[in-house]
């Protein structure tokens, strides 16, 4: 009788033991699948533009008339009436914008005036130039004095002003850690700036690569720049993805990723990345014109065409690009 108590006392134990060793391996089973998920672009609830978006130019230095009609046709090109340019248009591009960012903003009831929700899609409207060839503020500027350059572009109530600075102009941080930068002129009357620089001459290389060979990296051959101007081709980019941001997280709580001071945004959540098939040092496939052999990926008005920045789905969490 001991005998057979003990067996089976010990058999009890070995039970006991096992179903802690399971136990243990499920609780592990878990913690393995349970993994942190990443921090995704996410809608903060925050004021984003839309309705009619005046923008006003500010030119910062000199710029010749053919540099000035590749950025007015651009900003032209973003509003232009369906069917106005071939596809891939650079209205289709501006409409994506719409689609995966704005209209998610309208659907919780928020705009720029933190109301109501928007009414109607985004729509570019290009409100004014002004030219300072003396370089006023100087030509070495603090990312500080922005504000101030922006203002004297005159902004409208709920719009943007776009600052750009020609190639003999520095900016803090231009080349080193950024091609542009967007951020707020006056948070109350809901206006934002847009500041890019050309980067022929200091960083063509960081800036407007794929027009330039890269700075770092395999020394694939440059491409032909659709224009003709590699410096401000690049511009393009950078100001294509710098009022992506600004229209979509203007003042720091609409869509982002990441932390607030160093967000990724629509387009900058894409670098480098133009056409399918993309990856680093390969801005993908694109649209070859068969007359100049210039890259590009969607047409704009008065039959200019463009290189524009690929835009971060938040649904897919992917890359979309017009090509």
């Amino acid at each position: 009788m001991a005998k057979r108590n003990l067996l089976l006392l010990a058999l009890m134990a070995l039970a006991a033991n096992m179903a802690s060793a399971s136990a243990t391996t499920s609780t592990r089973k878990l913690m393995f699948l349970v993994q942190p998920q990443p921090n995704l672009l996410t809608y903060h609830n925050g004021a984003v533009l839309h309705g009619d978006i005046p923008v006003s130019v500010l030119w910062y230095g000199r710029f010749t008339a053919a540099q000035k009609a590749i950025v007015s046709d651009f900003l032209l090109s973003l509003s232009a009436a369906p069917r106005a340019s071939p596809a891939p248009s650079v209205s289709q591009w501006w409409s994506s914008i719409h689609q995966l960012y704005l209209s998610k903003a309208a659907a919780v009831g928020k705009n720029g005036e933190h109301g109501a929700g928007p009414t109607k899609a985004a729509r570019v409207v290009l409100s004014g130039q002004v030219s300072d060839e003396a370089c006023s503020l100087g030509k070495s500027m603090k990312l500080s004095q922005l504000p101030a350059l922006a203002a004297k572009a005159r902004p409208a109530k709920g719009g943007i002003a776009l600052v750009l600075t020609a190639q003999d102009v520095g900016v803090e941080g231009f080349c080193m850690s950024r091609c542009g930068r967007h951020g707020t002129v006056d948070a109350k009357s809901g206006t934002a700036y847009v500041w890019a620089g050309n980067p022929a001459t200091q960083c063509a290389g960081q800036c407007a690569w794929p027009f330039h060979q890269p700075a770092y990296g395999p020394q694939a051959p440059p491409l032909a720049a659709p224009n003709g101007d590699v410096g401000m081709d690049g511009l393009i980019i950078n100001v294509a993805s710098m009022v992506a941001g600004a229209v979509t997280n203007p003042f720091g709580d609409g869509f982002y990723q990441g932390e607030r001071e160093a967000p990724l945004e629509a387009a900058t959540a894409c670098p480098g990345v133009y056409g399918k098939g993309a990856y680093p040092g390969y801005a993908g496939q694109l649209l070859v014109d068969g007359a100049t052999g210039a890259s590009y990926n969607a047409h704009g008005a008065h039959g200019r065409k463009y290189l524009l920045p690929a835009l971060f789905d938040p649904a897919t969490s992917a890359c979309s690009t017009l090509v």
